[in-house]
């Protein structure tokens, strides 16, 4: 025990540095908590306090980081749904203007900086119009009235 007493500080800075190579590996984000604890313990015996106080403060922050830390930092780490969404599947709910007439048959809209073909799913829509993808069929986008769209034509 003695020789903890002198060197413990050396252990518990390479038990965090062990826990943090594991939690690169894994990613789970518990190995960088029991890791947070292990600083803290680190701190506790350059400090001189005893084993028992410096296993003491892992196990409580240990504890504390990973009910309270990892939960807010999970969440930060999820994606939302818009997140999630990729591609053409992104377009879907976009505000489009319309280039040329749009029909039940042809048209263009701009979506973005993008120009596509697109169609109306009911009535048409003239130049200027700002509309909604509703869908992406192939390359033409399917179009619905939006707000702030001029009057609604069918």
């Amino acid at each position: 025990m003695d020789w903890f007493a002198q060197y413990g500080w050396m252990v518990w800075l390479g038990l965090a540095l062990v826990l943090a190579g594991v939690e690169m590996v894994s990613l789970s984000l518990v190995f960088v908590m029991l890791s947070g604890g292990a600083l803290a313990a680190f701190v506790a015996a350059l400090l001189g306090g005893p084993a028992w106080l410096q296993g003491v403060v892992f196990a409580l922050v240990s504890v504390a980081m990973i009910a309270f830390v990892r939960p807010i930092a999970m969440r930060h780490m999820r994606p939302g749904i818009e997140d999630a969404r990729t591609n053409i599947d992104r377009l879907v709910g976009a505000p489009a203007t319309v280039v040329e007439p749009v029909d039940a048959h042809r048209g263009l809209v701009k979506i973005g900086g993008d120009v596509w073909t697109a169609r109306a799913e009911r009535g048409e829509f003239l130049p200027g119009d700002t509309v909604t993808v509703v869908a992406i069929d192939g390359a033409t986008a399917v179009v619905a009235p939006s707000g702030s769209t001029s009057p609604y034509r069918s």
